[in-house]
């Protein structure tokens, strides 16, 4: 893996970056917000370690927001000590891939990270998916319905994602929780069900045949048969 480390702590930032090197990666440290904008900008990174809370009031949520905006999708675990539920519930709901608090344990952070990276490089050989008049670019990152281009968020495209690779299959909360958020909390948080329904407002709103469905009691899943 190759490693941007957005972290103004700093033993915690050699504490990682020595860490990843021992085992077989490579990691680069910024210890303030504009400097691990501009590396996250224009350099090519397998995943982010980004901490909350940076010099001058900056908050990471922010380098998130503009990174999401522009279309990176580079996978990026917030670290931070920010620990209560709706500061995890917000960087979930601002693009973060994963979120970690400290203090932490290496092993349960590195582990974090090569699971953002296996499942980032784990579809590499698929290139599209289709459903009914649904097709979604896993190359170029476009979904379209009957031919009409469908713009999503990088979660929301994810989340699109991960139903279609299971279409015909019921998903729980969980394993949507796990697979697309690679974080274990609460299932009966709302996250996942205010996440669905923007994604079934984009996807079903319009056409005639709803492809989103959910299973109540269970979770959700993806289907032109009913």
């Amino acid at each position: 893996m190759h490693c941007l480390v957005i972290e103004d702590e700093v033993d915690t930032s050699r504490y990682i970056c020595n860490g990843l090197h021992e085992s077989g990666h490579t990691a680069v440290a910024c210890r303030d917000g504009a400097d691990g904008l501009q590396k996250a900008l224009h350099e090519t990174w397998d995943v982010i370690v980004l901490d909350r809370m940076l010099p001058d009031d900056v908050d990471g949520l922010s380098i998130l927001t503009t990174l999401r905006g522009i279309g990176n999708t580079t996978p990026v675990l917030i670290l931070s000590a920010l620990a209560g539920l709706d500061d995890r519930v917000r960087g979930l709901r601002g693009g973060c891939d994963d979120y970690l608090t400290k203090p932490f344990a290496f092993s349960e952070l590195a582990a974090r990270l090569e699971a953002l990276y296996r499942r980032s490089r784990s579809r590499d050989d698929i290139r599209e998916l289709k459903i009914a008049d649904l097709k979604v670019d896993l190359t170029r990152r476009t979904v379209e319905r009957d031919g009409k281009p469908i713009a999503l968020q990088p979660r929301e495209f994810r989340l699109l994602v991960y139903l279609l690779l299971n279409q015909g299959e019921v998903v729980t909360r969980t394993m949507l929780l796990e697979a697309v958020w690679d974080y274990r909390f609460d299932p009966q948080t709302n996250v996942i069900d205010v996440q669905i329904s923007r994604l079934r407002n984009k996807i079903d709103n319009g056409f005639t045949t709803p492809l989103i469905h959910t299973v109540r009691g269970v979770g959700y899943s993806i289907s032109a048969d009913r």
